[in-house]
């Protein structure tokens, strides 16, 4: 674990890569204040991100913007495929089926545990996963979940400290959520923050 501690405060001290950081975390930290609409918008852009480029994501949510929350099904579908998602009928039946619990997460995000507000989503919200749901709560402001995709995957295997999972079960990401967990604390950083570190080791990009 020497070496990634090594390696994620090597980053820490490049002020640039530190002042993205730190932008973006602020930025996630005011939207769970805002309405409900805005909310369920960075609900479809972790959506949109399973198994697709984060980054045409963005510039898909910047097209769409409010067509998430009033388009019909196909009238998004269509968008989605015009603007290039690979997934485009899937993602909008996704997003189109969620907007009935829109309000109920915008309670519940006042009001919830935020493992149970997890667990929540990933229960009755339809095309999200552990990775997604903690992607979407890292930005909308909640600091203490891993986003655990391939990337930081290769990161944490090239350095020796998981073998590759072949399927990622609960358990599984929970047991990865700790090994992320300990580096978080050893760095001083949250795990949304431990986040954007490790993939930009990988990337060299500071998304979302």
């Amino acid at each position: 674990m020497k070496e990634i501690i090594r390696l994620i405060e090597g980053l820490k001290k490049d002020p640039k890569i530190r002042g993205q950081v730190d932008s973006k975390m602020g930025q996630f930290k005011k939207y769970r204040k805002m309405p409900a609409d805005e909310i369920f918008k960075q609900l479809c852009f972790c959506i949109m991100t399973a198994n697709f480029n984060a980054k045409r994501s963005m510039e898909i949510e910047e097209r769409i913007g409010d067509g998430f929350i009033c388009f019909p099904e196909k009238k998004l579908a269509s968008k989605l495929k015009e603007y290039g998602h690979r997934f485009p009928n899937a993602r909008a039946n996704y997003m189109t089926c969620n907007r009935k619990h829109k309000e109920t997460l915008k309670q519940m995000i006042d009001t919830k545990n935020e493992k149970e507000l997890r667990d929540w989503i990933v229960k009755n919200i339809k095309g999200l996963g552990y990775k997604e749901a903690s992607h979407f709560l890292r930005n909308i402001g909640y600091e203490n979940f891993a986003i655990i995709d391939f990337h930081i995957i290769d990161v944490l295997v090239g350095y020796g400290l998981i073998e590759r999972p072949k399927a990622m079960t609960r358990n599984k990401y929970l047991e990865i959520e700790k090994i992320l967990g300990k580096i978080a604390k050893r760095t001083g950083l949250s795990q949304g923050e431990l986040d954007f570190y490790l993939w930009y080791s990988e990337t060299q990009k500071i998304l979302k």
